[in-house]
């Protein structure tokens, strides 16, 4: 009998304030709206040269709060990736919670889509790494069992410890780079 293939660890990016640059309070509801963040498609290109899958875990409340639809996002995400997919940059899968705060068992800070991305990928979520700009990203790995967090600062005060804390994004590939054990 085959053996089952080696379990892969994961690099799960929050969204908006990682990925893309973040809209404040708001949401991004149109790709017009949407622009990477600096440094991100090179930390990216970083985490699957270095044998990564590359997972996006979002809350995306706008969808919950009727202001856009799960075809507008889904919509978005299909140009996000396919200007990644340019760069050799695009995303393993992509997790949302569309849900508004209450209603779901899904909302971060809970464990699920990261749960549910390493059933649907075969990930190893002990050699895994989380990088978010807000402390429900950081929990959320905690609950997941990811052990290497990496926070971007944002205009919310951290109250939960990340391993690594950055200024911006743009320092991002850089951290990879001197951290980050290849496969």
């Amino acid at each position: 009998m085959p053996s089952a293939p080696p379990l892969r660890p994961a690099v799960f990016f929050d969204r908006d304030g990682v990925v893309n640059v973040s809209p404040g309070d708001g949401y991004v509801l149109r790709w017009e709206e949407f622009h990477f963040a600096p440094g991100i498609i090179e930390a990216l290109a970083l985490c699957r040269e270095r044998g990564y899958a590359t997972v996006v875990v979002t809350s995306q409340q706008g969808v919950g709060k009727g202001l856009m639809t799960m075809e507008d996002l889904n919509g978005m995400h299909a140009r996000m990736q396919e200007e990644l997919a340019r760069h050799g940059a695009a995303f393993d899968g992509i997790y949302s919670c569309t849900h508004l705060a209450g209603t779901c068992t899904c909302r971060k800070p809970s464990a699920e889509m990261i749960l549910r991305a390493q059933a649907e990928h075969g990930l190893d979520l002990a050699r895994s790494w989380l990088v978010g700009d807000h402390d429900r990203d950081i929990q959320m790995a905690h609950h997941a069992g990811v052990p290497r967090t990496v926070r971007i600062l944002s205009h919310h005060e951290p109250k939960v410890a990340a391993e690594f804390t950055l200024a911006e994004t743009v320092e991002l590939a850089g951290l990879l780079r001197e951290r980050l054990p290849r496969v």
